[in-house]
């Protein structure tokens, strides 16, 4: 992950989620070694105390499977790695929130956030994307990544708004 990816992630931690741990890296989920058939986590960090964070980007409602997907990311992860994870995930304020908050019984110790912003989360990879190139910076194979899934990711009725900026991109390249 680049650096100015990093910042910008870590910020978020530390402001929207209130998170004040202090982040010494990111890591690669196949460094993780997560079984292929759990979910593979989003951007992951490592605190100086040795937790994992993951950040996540949720643009489908947030449902009982949703969280389930999480809850068992954690639960791998833990098994895995024996260490304590906080999921946080971003969300704009337009999905639904089909699940409430509760005690999840687990052997391994996870807290699960949402937030929910104003902005949208495709919108503003996109933003940052588009930034890195006005500014000369070189889009790395993440960047790319993110770009070609902004399809997929975004409410239904602004798919074909992210499918022709993802193709307008790719063709500068």
């Amino acid at each position: 992950m680049k650096e100015n990816d990093y910042n910008i992630r870590t910020k978020v931690i530390k402001e929207t989620f209130d998170d004040d741990s202090h982040i010494v890296s990111s890591i690669d989920a196949k460094e993780l070694e997560i079984d292929s058939s759990v979910h593979q986590g989003g951007d992951i960090f490592i605190t100086s105390d040795g937790k994992f964070i993951d950040l996540e980007f949720q643009n489908e409602d947030f449902t009982a499977e949703e969280l389930a997907k999480y809850i068992e990311f954690a639960e791998e992860l833990y098994e895995k790695h024996g260490k304590r994870i906080s999921i946080y995930i971003l969300c704009p304020k337009n999905i639904n929130v089909n699940v409430r908050e509760f005690d999840i019984y687990s052997n391994a110790p996870f807290t699960i956030k949402l937030a929910c912003i104003n902005e949208d989360p495709c919108e503003i990879i996109l933003d940052h994307i588009k930034t890195k190139m006005r500014n000369g910076e070189i889009l790395d194979v993440n960047d790319m990544m993110m770009l070609a899934k902004l399809p997929k990711m975004c409410r239904k009725e602004d798919r074909k708004y992210y499918m022709t900026e993802y193709i307008r991109i790719a063709n500068r390249l």
